[in-house]
């Protein structure tokens, strides 16, 4: 947080202490003469607190990847512009001087305008830029923003530095240095809410973050900052903003409400924790929800301890919705109390653009959107990945093809080099399309959405075995004679489409009438069956090598080598060098769907 907002944090807390003080002295005077008077009518004051999560760097509604405006087959709109104009709403309507705004999370990663000004123009640089999130979040005037895991994913450095950008303060209460386990970030913030007569209504905002961190950025925060578990967390801080005041304790998690975790038994943390939180935690309001890209308007979580309702919101991500706690309190025996809380979402594309918002960041958006459309090289025919999920895809070739390439050159000349590479890729996309001809960075981008990074991991052929069987449980089990919807084939159990991986180099069938751990059959390399000995290295992206969707081995396997450019950007290298993409130097049918081996295709 900058230096003069530390200062008008302090400097307010002073304040309000005083206030507190000279309301003390008069005290008894006051009693003496309401004795007289008999009881008066308690004092009520309602309170918005307004909340945003995953906004991953969406300040327009605008698909970079597509070069036209955002559309999907609901009719969402997104976009930080939206949020402001609801906010503006919100604000006429119950007055700004009883509202709260803050963010659950994953606010400077997700689109090429964030990768822009991360590493193209990057704000780290002497005399940077001011990072464009920074900028729109500073106008339209967010009073606390939780820390979420794709924070990290450019470093602590570049955090820092849009720390240092924003007016309000980025909170993280499990956000721990690793050698002092002190907070490496303010863990709550506090504000009063001035009601006339009566003491202030004191709300406190604890912010809490992904325990999955060390695992997804193990590369930049190891040794450097520690991520435990966010009920321990929250039972540490609760009872303390109580004891400092607070009548509203108000949680933003970066944790979904399912009780689900993606990195298996490696951390001894829940990723979804936000319901487990208001469960288990007592004397929390509300939670504002984030990480899971779901829409939960309202959901009641009753505390076991106190027997009270928590009410948790998620609004849907990339700013096409806003929530709000509307919070009903009344002033009695000397002090405030929440009588109810009830939350409800508001639409983004059910209002315009923020004009002021729109001016604010438009150069910052028409250079990104001239950054993304410059051509690099030319493809021979169209490559989408529309079937990808169930269809061994050309277009996912290319990128398993480009990371053998980038580990080979690394290892050449090491004691590795004589050894086979193969690489694991996801269909991340079910929209993506590189068309016949002109091939442009956004084309590129839009095949692999994410900054992940590349490592080379060495492993074996049952280990290997192990790894496919453990993706082809993504796959619904589909008797033989049963008709096939490719609409329900996929996302058993819900596993997204980025937790199931192609492994190339290897051939093998995916019997999808057989029950998951019982699915790879004909498993080959070079034309003969797998030896369970043979060693590979395997080129994975760094999600997946540091545990990210729990796939076996992996994660301990020996490390031989790493980097930290991105995947996206050694794909734009291999083509540019190229100059023409041809499915003929990179395209393979290395897996097909089976039933009782016969071709599911």
């Amino acid at each position: 947080m900058p230096l003069n907002r530390r200062k008008f944090l302090k400097k307010s807390a002073v304040t309000g202490a005083g206030v507190a003080l000279a309301g003390a002295a008069a005290a008894p005077a006051a009693e003496a003469a309401e004795a007289t008077k008999g009881p008066r009518p308690a004092k009520r004051y309602s309170l918005t607190v307004m909340g945003t999560t995953d906004l991953h760097g969406n300040i327009f509604n605008w698909d970079y990847f597509k070069d036209a405006e955002y559309t999907d087959a609901k009719g969402n709109a997104k976009g930080l512009a939206r949020i402001s104009t609801l906010v503006d709403q919100v604000r006429a309507e119950k007055g700004r001087r009883n509202t709260l705004l803050i963010d659950a999370g994953d606010t400077i990663q997700g689109t090429p305008l964030t990768y822009y000004y991360a590493k193209v123009d990057p704000i780290t640089a002497p005399g940077g830029p001011v990072h464009p999130m920074a900028q729109a979040m500073n106008a339209i005037g967010y009073d606390a923003v939780a820390l979420g895991n794709h924070e990290f994913n450019y470093g602590i450095e570049t955090l820092r530095k849009f720390e240092e950008q924003c007016d309000f303060p980025l909170l993280g209460a499990n956000a721990l240095d690793a050698k002092t386990l002190k907070p490496a970030f303010p863990p709550y913030f506090i504000k009063k809410f001035h009601v006339e007569g009566v003491p202030p209504v004191k709300v406190a905002v604890l912010g809490l973050t992904n325990p999955g961190i060390a695992i997804w950025d193990k590369a930049y925060v190891q040794g450097k900052m520690t991520f435990p578990g966010l009920e321990e967390q929250a039972a540490k801080w609760v009872p303390k903003l109580r004891s400092m005041g607070a009548d509203v304790v108000v949680v933003s998690a970066h944790s979904g409400s399912s009780g689900t975790s993606s990195y298996g038994d490696q951390l001894p943390y829940i990723e979804n924790s936000s319901a487990l939180v208001a469960q288990k935690v007592p004397g929390i309001d509300a939670i504002l929800v984030g990480h899971a890209h779901t829409e939960i308007a309202e959901l009641k979580v009753t505390n076991e301890q106190t027997g009270k309702t928590v009410i948790l919101s998620e609004p849907l991500a990339y700013a096409e919705r806003l929530s709000l706690f509307d919070i009903e309190l009344v002033f009695a025996k000397g002090r405030w109390t929440v009588e109810s809380v009830a939350a409800t979402v508001r639409d983004s594309k059910t209002v315009a653009d923020d004009p002021e918002i729109t001016k604010l960041l438009q150069d910052e958006h028409d250079l990104v959107v001239a950054y993304v459309n410059q051509v690099v090289g030319t493809a021979t025919e169209t490559l989408t990945t529309v079937d990808a999920r169930y269809k061994d895809a050309p277009i996912i070739d290319l990128i398993t093809k480009v990371q053998e390439d980038v580990v080979k050159a690394a290892l050449a000349g090491t004691e590795y080099a004589s050894l086979p590479v193969i690489a694991q890729a996801s269909p991340f996309s079910r929209t993506s399309e590189i068309p016949a001809g002109n091939v442009t960075i956004r084309d590129l981008s839009s095949l692999y959405v994410y900054d992940n990074t590349l490592v080379a991991k060495l492993m074996t052929g049952a280990q290997l075995k192990a790894y496919l069987e453990y993706s082809a449980g993504y796959f619904v089990q589909t008797a033989a004679g049963a008709a096939v919807d490719v609409e329900k084939l996929t996302n058993a159990g819900g596993r997204p489409d980025y937790n199931y991986d192609y492994v190339s180099g290897l051939s093998y069938d995916i019997d999808i009438a057989q029950a998951a751990g019982s699915r790879i059959k004909n498993l080959t390399y070079n034309g003969a069956a797998l030896d369970d000995a043979q060693q590979f290295v395997f080129a994975v992206n760094n999600y997946r090598a540091n545990g990210g969707g729990a796939f076996p081995h992996v994660a301990s396997a020996q490390e031989l080598w790493s980097e930290s450019i991105e995947i996206r950007t050694r794909i734009a290298e291999w083509v540019t060098a190229k100059g023409v993409l041809d499915p003929k130097e990179f395209a393979s049918v290395d897996w097909k769907l089976t039933r009782d081996g016969t071709p599911v295709f």
